[in-house]
């Protein structure tokens, strides 16, 4: 993958004394992207570099990844969302877009801080109308505990990911394969990349943040920012059902939903031109008061 390298790094401290670092990139109002799950701040790469030319973008590594601390002792949607208002309040930027469990924290932030004034929420995994998206969850963490971090990878990408031929097929034919592929992927890392080996284990974390997310929907009534929900046609069921949810129950609500992509469109491997596209329009678009 050729990711352009022309950003900086730096960081901001947490409430709770957690360094939470990030990448820097472009030039103009302050737009911050926030990462999903099994990713880092350099998922976002491609993404930010279809947005620099109107904006300084700002990609933080999720605390437990990258450039960030430690998860800490008492991790949970309030430590997402002090990274976030940390960052927030360094830059004085009020635009924002949040990928998956990544968006949950969004959500909490955007919830807590009247100063952001553009919130955009992709597919966040919240549970509603009786779904369940962290259903997979025993499994993934019985096979973390028997190191067999195929297995727990295949798990949380098939119940998290769209619907596809290489989800259809059994765990026990694909586990081995991406056993070898996680061992491979560790030692070709370079700088500050971040092998799969060590992100397969955070999805721990995010399902943290899914389990105590299904009290954010009332909250989200007291929202001032203009909020646009994405998502695509190939995303799961349960993924879609959160967006109808939010759909009514944001004040300010906007909806874009792409033809054609899935739950990890913003990536660097996916269509993050697209979803550019649509931030360009909504970032650069009035407020409306």
């Amino acid at each position: 993958m050729n990711l352009p390298e022309n950003y900086t790094t730096d960081y901001v401290v947490s409430k709770d004394g957690t360094r939470v670092g990030y990448r820097q990139i472009g030039a103009g109002p302050g737009v911050i992207l926030v990462h999903g799950g099994m990713m880092t701040s350099k998922n976002f790469i491609k993404l930010a570099s279809f947005l620099s030319a109107e904006f300084t973008v700002y990609i933080p590594d999720r605390r437990g990844r990258g450039l960030s601390g430690p998860f800490g002792q008492n991790y949970g949607i309030g430590s997402e969302s002090e990274d976030l208002l940390a960052l927030i309040h360094k830059t004085a930027t009020d635009k924002i877009f949040g990928l998956s469990s990544g968006a949950i924290g969004v959500l909490q932030t955007a919830i807590m801080e009247p100063a952001l004034k553009k919130v955009v929420l992709y597919e966040p995994p919240i549970p509603v109308k009786g779904t369940d998206p962290a259903s997979w969850s025993g499994r993934y963490e019985s096979a973390l505990s028997r190191g067999n971090l195929g297995k727990a990878m295949f798990t949380a990408i098939k119940g998290t990911d769209d619907p596809s031929l290489f989800t259809a097929l059994p765990g026990f034919l694909i586990a081995p394969l991406l056993n070898i592929a996680i061992s491979a992927n560790a030692k070709k890392q370079s700088g500050d990349d971040v092998c799969f080996k060590s992100l397969i284990p955070t999805m721990h974390y995010d399902l943290i943040l899914v389990r105590e997310s299904s009290g954010l929907i009332d909250g989200c009534k007291e929202i001032k920012a203009e909020v646009l929900l994405m998502g695509g046609t190939r995303s799961q069921r349960y993924l879609k059902l959160a967006l109808d949810t939010l759909s009514t129950t944001l004040p300010k609500a906007k909806r874009v939903e792409f033809h054609g992509l899935g739950h990890t469109a913003a990536d660097n491997d996916n269509s993050p031109e697209k979803i550019a596209k649509e931030l360009i329009v909504f970032f650069q678009q009035n407020v409306i008061h």
